[in-house]
């Protein structure tokens, strides 16, 4: 399916958006609010500062709960290894911290807005309680969530301590004009006392003071949620790095998902080289044997018809060798095996509707898998150019840098490609990501369209 080029398909701004909406400032350009304040101002106040701090709070609690079930657990297991009942408990051990990491993804995705993947499953070859128990020790996720629950228990004293602290110094400090009427009412004293030592004592009991302290505890204010945000970044790294899946398991599913893409494509050319045989070259095919053989029948009784048959089937067979010639140009063309992609795109972009500059900067030749797929890739996107861009001219630049093949096709049409409708550059990128590539595409409404692929140089 070729793609769509035109400005319904860049970005469309909706009714409303003006410089205001009656609930605050936005940015016409957007729509994003503008807000009043800025960030370091209004941090105090947000949602998101006590959702954090909310976090660490709970953070403690549950960190004494993890690590005294992960210690109990293991160090009961290992010490019944010399009986056979240390394995079970090892591995009731193990259950127990995923199960616990569970909640952990859970109460970081509700507080911390941090979206982690479940873990690789167990992986049994037969099911029973042996084998359960096999696999949790083989698993690299369960002692992760084990390493989990041993390290978030010491971070979480420092992290609860620190924001509890600066939290509570802030607020103290700030609200002291509020409540500083306590201490000469009920302590006997003016106020706070800085410095005493059994003879005199320096207390913040005059206005001036009172007001000195005031700011300092707004500036502890304004800096908390920002010392609790840097603390819930450790949490984030540890709860990603931990409790998700680990990279080689997150590469194993992105290998299967490339698989099958690269299944699903195969299959689909073959189709198409099936349907395109069977409804063109060879019902062409048929026909003109059909006419040979009515041309062979009036041979005899009537040459001038059946020269004019020979005449139509001869034709015939022109157009048959020519939809043969595109088929196998459209499979993969003799010209990028025998002369590599310098001749081959300058052969592709000689049909193009639009004139086409191409410059292929290449010193040697990458493996034949990758060269196919450039090719194919600047063919689909130089039909795109015919068909829908509207375009006068375009361009077409291959080179290396490093390890990577690098293309980029241009061209001055009328813009709004988009990858998330569902077109031929959705299914360029699968075709790209199946080899570890990538498909960039930056087409502004008006133009100009500019794509840039990268794919892995092999030799």
């Amino acid at each position: 399916m070729a793609t769509q080029y035109g400005p319904q398909y860049g970005s469309q701004y909706g009714q409303g958006y003006g410089p205001y909406s009656g609930d605050g400032f936005h940015d016409g350009g957007t729509g994003r609010r503008r807000h009043l304040l800025p960030a370091g101002l209004r941090a105090p106040f947000e949602a998101r500062s006590w959702r954090e701090f909310g976090y660490v709070l709970l953070s403690l609690p549950i960190g004494i709960m993890l690590f005294t079930y992960a210690v109990t657990m293991v160090s009961l297991g290992a010490g019944m290894l010399v009986t056979f009942l240390g394995i079970p408990v090892l591995a009731a051990a193990l259950a127990g911290c995923r199960l616990f990491g569970v909640l952990e993804r859970a109460r970081a995705r509700g507080l911390l807005g941090l979206e982690v993947a479940e873990p690789e499953p167990l992986r049994m070859k037969k099911p029973g309680v042996l084998a359960w128990t096999g696999a949790l020790l083989k698993s690299g996720s369960s002692w992760r969530a084990l390493l989990y629950a041993v390290l978030q228990f010491p971070w979480a004293v420092f992290s609860f301590s620190v924001a509890l602290t600066f939290w509570a110094l802030g607020w103290g400090l700030l609200t002291y004009p509020l409540w500083f009427w306590v201490f000469p009412m009920w302590a006997g004293q003016g106020g706070i006392q800085l410095y005493g030592d059994g003879h005199h004592g320096i207390y913040l009991d005059n206005p001036f003071e009172i007001t000195v302290t005031a700011l300092v505890g707004l500036l502890f204010t304004l800096a908390t949620p920002w010392i609790v945000r840097a603390l819930t970044t450790v949490d984030r790294v540890l709860v990603h790095g931990l409790l998700g899946p680990s990279r080689l398991s997150a590469r194993v599913v992105e290998l299967e998902s490339d698989r099958g893409v690269v299944v699903d494509t195969a299959a689909a050319d073959l189709r198409r080289i099936e349907r395109d045989l069977h409804d063109g070259a060879q019902a062409r095919l048929v026909a003109l044997a059909m006419d040979l053989g009515l041309a062979k029948e009036k041979l005899a009784e009537d040459p001038r018809a059946a020269a004019r048959m020979v005449d139509e089937a001869h034709g015939e067979v022109k157009t048959a060798l020519q939809e043969l010639r595109d088929l196998a140009r459209g499979i993969h063309p003799a010209v990028l095996t025998d002369r590599g992609l310098d001749a081959a795109l300058s052969a592709v972009a000689s049909r193009c509707t639009v004139p086409v500059r191409v410059e292929v900067d290449l010193v040697e030749r990458p493996a034949p898998a990758i060269e196919g797929i450039a090719y194919f890739t600047v063919s689909e996107l130089l039909q795109n150019i015919s068909k829908h861009s509207g375009a006068r001219s375009a361009s077409v630049d291959v080179w290396r840098t490093e390890n990577r093949l690098m293309l980029q096709v241009v061209d001055d049409g009328a813009g709004g490609a988009d990858l998330s409708k569902g077109s031929g550059l959705a299914g360029l990128t699968e075709r790209l990501d199946a080899v570890d590539g990538i498909l960039v595409v930056d087409s502004p409404a008006g133009g100009p369209t500019r794509v840039t692929a990268e794919l892995p140089w092999r030799r």
